[in-house]
């Protein structure tokens, strides 16, 4: 079994608890916030989806004495346009209580970065305040990705649909997404490869589509060489976990387009 399977294979347990026991909550107060579509199609820098996560499987430990809306002001003060919270407990060390307090403390997008498998997961981060899900193409079959693309599109959700490879890419597209996050990680191997990213966007339209590359960005030279090949997002997340100046991090990545 690969990474990917054995924390899918946990992930269908934890679906299974939760449409048992799973109670509705009031949809917090919607604020006023642009589309990530928006923000990133209109702006005149590189537009950072900037992470919080305590651990991964590929890392192990990375900084489990986070404060997650301490660290999301810090985002968003120095610039960043959207945050990724991760709210997969068994390998990551996030919860849903992690995204609900970053959406108290923040007024810019909230990406749920989870392993979306079932549509009572949208349903969940739509009450705690996310804007945009993400789906994961080497996740599940066509059929399925497509039942819950539309059913967060519904739900007014954003959707970042992140692909590996070619085969991925042409689902995504089939499928209307038109926020593409292309995962420089193999999720089987947890390999990365900028390459990939390089690759890929040569058979997208970034004029219609916002590509966003995703892991294994750290340096400026990483965000140049993307940018080349039409990026207009990037989605950090050890390197923030990491930086002990947070403002020289964001200077650093934060290049113009």
């Amino acid at each position: 079994m690969t990474i990917l399977d054995t924390i899918l294979e946990e992930k269908a347990k934890e679906v299974a608890l939760l449409k048992e026991n799973y109670q509705k909550k009031e949809r917090q107060r919607k604020l006023p916030i642009k589309s990530l579509f928006d923000i990133f199609m209109e702006a005149d820098y590189m537009n950072i989806i900037a992470e919080i996560k305590r651990s991964s499987p590929s890392k192990g430990i990375i900084n489990p004495d986070v404060n997650p809306p301490e660290q999301g002001k810090q985002y968003e003060k120095y610039g960043a346009s959207v945050i990724s919270v991760l709210t997969d407990y068994p390998f990551f060390k996030g919860t849903m209580d992690d995204l609900a307090a970053v959406r108290e403390a923040v007024e810019i997008p909230i990406l749920n970065k989870d392993f979306i498998i079932d549509e009572i997961q949208l349903e969940r981060a739509k009450d705690y305040g996310a804007n945009v899900i993400l789906l994961i193409a080497a996740a599940l079959p066509k059929n399925r990705l497509l039942e819950l693309y539309k059913c967060a599109k519904q739900l007014d959700l954003e959707v970042l649909f992140e692909v590996h490879n070619e085969e991925e890419l042409m689902v995504a597209q089939e499928i209307g997404a038109d926020i593409i996050g292309i995962n420089n990680r193999n999720l089987k191997t947890f390999e990365v490869d900028l390459a990939i990213t390089e690759r890929l966007t040569t058979l997208i339209d970034t004029s219609k589509t916002v590509v966003i590359s995703e892991s294994g960005i750290k340096t400026t030279t990483d965000v140049e060489r993307v940018k080349k090949a039409g990026v207009r997002g990037i989605l950090v997340g050890e390197t923030m976990m990491r930086s002990g100046q947070l403002d020289k991090t964001f200077s650093d990545l934060r290049i113009k387009l």
